[in-house]
């Protein structure tokens, strides 16, 4: 492997790529460093020292932040907004008949909607500048009683939101970019590094809270989760599938065979954002009710239940929506309709099966089978923060699980690929042999 890395950087083209991700790697990393205009940066680091304020509803955008939402930096808001948009354009394809006929149209249609999702991106970046920068005047970002703004005037307010919100469409450019000119897809790539950025932080605080046997044990059981996920991640059921042979004028077009790859894990990590994104809602309700001496009674039921994340009934809340969310991604991505019209029109079958209707009934049989396991696999992975966090009282950015271990392995095994794939073009050995 390490003749792989010698190799991809002698090639004079794929070392000036690399070098070039690496390059805005480092500037999306200042960016996340360097604080918003009329931020007290001193009151801030002193409210982040207490390690209970690192928890709460915030940790999901914060992961996404490599920490510099709740430092108020100028890339606060991170990527989040423009995955949220993502799997919003996403969602709208299915239901906007507008929107699904660009998706048909190929690249241009694709770009259009590219530029929605940018769009959105932006109006979600506004919506959220606003609520993070309102809840830090009032003191409730952090739950600490000293000031996080030099100033509460409506200027600095205006101009912090400003900052984020153009944070957030530099961090779109930086994305673009690597896409374009660098290797592997640049938005994974710009999330892996905020959640690595984080992770040598959440090792140092279970070794400095929990004693160094403990992270001993961490660490051997954190190889054992990566080796699995990598695993499951990698297993797919190939469903093959046979081309007829046909005349087109003088030419014999088909007669080849070939296969569509089902993952074990179709949807991805969307299924994890969706549910911890809803989890969310009732916690964040709690947090704009603490000012209010006397709060109702569901106030308190949530702060009991659904803002610790230790509670059983949250666990299960939580896996439960996990599994449903699995399914319903996987059923508007993958159609099986759709998959089977191709198939009859170039000719193909699927040995053992009639096209048409028997071929589409096929395929649902076999994604409904194969995302039970997925969606259990999901749920477990997501969990493992939430056991630890009973088991050891580790932060709730526990960092061998959940959706930092799934991000990190994904978008890996993805530009790891990427990047033997243009080795194997030159001849080269991979990093996967």
């Amino acid at each position: 492997m390490l003749a792989a890395f010698v190799n991809a950087f002698r090639t004079p083209d794929l070392r000036k790529k690399l070098l070039f991700v690496l390059a805005i790697i480092v500037v999306f990393r200042a960016g996340s460093q360097i604080p918003a205009p009329g931020v007290n940066v001193g009151n801030v680091q002193q409210c982040l020292g207490d390690q209970a304020n690192n928890e709460g509803v915030y940790t999901l955008i914060n992961l996404f932040s490599g920490g510099a939402l709740l430092q108020l930096t100028v890339f606060a808001l991170g990527i989040m907004p423009y995955i949220t948009a993502s799997i919003i354009l996403q969602l709208l394809v299915v239901v906007i008949p507008r929107l699904e006929a660009l998706k048909k149209e190929g690249q241009s249609g694709q770009g259009k909607i590219t530029q929605y999702t940018r769009y959105l991106t932006l109006g979600l970046a506004v919506l959220q500048a606003t609520g993070i920068v309102a809840l830090a005047r009032s003191g409730s970002l952090l739950q600490c009683e000293l000031p996080l703004l030099h100033s509460n005037n409506l200027s600095t307010f205006i101009v912090m939101v400003v900052t984020m919100t153009a944070g957030t469409a530099v961090i779109m450019w930086l994305g673009e970019q690597i896409t374009e000119r660098g290797i592997g897809n640049g938005m994974s790539i710009l999330i892996f590094t905020q959640v690595v950025a984080t992770f040598p932080v959440a090792l140092w605080q279970v070794g400095k809270t929990q004693g160094w046997w403990t992270f001993g044990v961490v660490i051997a059981i954190g190889m054992v989760i990566v080796a699995a996920v990598i695993f499951i991640e990698q297993a797919q059921r190939r469903i093959p599938v046979q081309y007829a042979r046909r005349m087109v004028g003088r030419k014999m077009f088909g007669g080849s065979s070939t296969y569509i790859p089902l993952k074990v894990n179709q949807a991805g990590i969307i299924p994890v954002i969706f549910a911890s994104s809803l989890l969310y809602l009732p916690a964040m309700a709690v947090q704009f009710q603490q000012n209010n001496t006397n709060p109702a009674g569901w106030v308190g039921w949530i702060n009991d239940h659904f803002v610790a994340g230790d509670h059983p009934f949250y666990m299960a809340t939580y896996f439960a929506l996990i599994i449903f969310f699995t399914y319903f991604y996987v059923s508007i991505t993958f159609n099986p309709t759709e998959v089977a019209d191709n198939m009859k029109k170039y000719g193909g079958f699927i040995p053992g099966i009639r096209a048409g209707k028997p071929t589409e009934d096929y395929l649902s049989y076999v994604l409904s089978r194969i995302t039970l396991p997925g969606a259990l696999y999901l749920g477990i992975i997501s969990l493992i923060p939430l056991i630890a966090l009973v088991l050891i009282d580790a932060n709730q950015n526990f960092p061998f699980g959940g959706t930092s271990i799934l991000i990190m392995v994904g978008v890996a095994l993805d530009t790891v690929k990427q990047i033997e794939s243009q080795l194997q073009q030159r001849n080269y050995e991979g990093f996967l042999r």
